[in-house]
């Protein structure tokens, strides 16, 4: 039986799949949407049939994060946050960041985190709370990092390379800083001014 050209199915899961795989569907009656959701231990992506593979892999990557995002509003508490912060340290750090607290805070509403090396405290933004997994373990490991070096000197920043997906979270929350600078339309059904 030949294969069906609408459907292709990755063999390694793309960053960001965990350890499902995913298939990618393409329809001739999809025009413009994309879709995903999760199916057993597999990730669904629903495509137009029309999208060039560069496309593909695009989308691909932005529906996974938004599925990771969606997951992970069943927020961390506190111990939870400090379990994860424990094992990241060991993960990444061969267990030598050892915090004391890692706690959420509404009160962070210039910064996604902050340290106090002397308490070994680690404070995170709310603001975080929903957002991909992938980008709450980088601003973790950032904090976890300031326990061993401080300040963003080379030292600090080769720390961090040991984690995989440093610069596609550091462009997640960029991203997110950017999108708040820009002017909102007006809610449905209010008059847009012009001034």
């Amino acid at each position: 039986m030949p294969a069906d050209p609408q459907r292709s199915v990755t063999s390694e899961p793309p960053r960001g799949a965990g350890t499902s795989a995913v298939e990618v569907r393409r329809s001739p009656r999809r025009s413009r949407t994309v879709s995903a959701y999760r199916e057993g231990d597999r990730t669904i992506v629903l495509i137009p049939a029309r999208m060039s593979e560069a496309e593909e892999r695009r989308w691909v990557g932005v529906m996974l994060d938004k599925l990771a995002a969606q997951e992970s509003r069943g927020v961390l508490g506190d111990r939870e946050l400090t379990e994860r912060a424990l094992h990241l340290s060991e993960q990444y750090f061969d267990g030598r960041a050892r915090p004391r607290s890692v706690r959420w805070v509404t009160n962070q509403n210039t910064r996604w985190g902050s340290c106090t090396p002397s308490e070994g405290s680690i404070r995170l933004s709310h603001r975080l709370q929903g957002m991909p997994e992938y980008v709450v373990d980088y601003v973790l490991l950032h904090e976890l990092a300031h326990l061993l070096v401080p300040g963003h000197g080379p030292a600090f920043w080769r720390l961090l390379e040991a984690y995989p997906r440093t610069e596609r979270a550091r462009g997640y929350l960029e991203g997110v800083v950017a999108a708040a600078r820009l002017p909102h339309p007006p809610a449905a059904g209010e008059a847009a001014r012009e001034e």
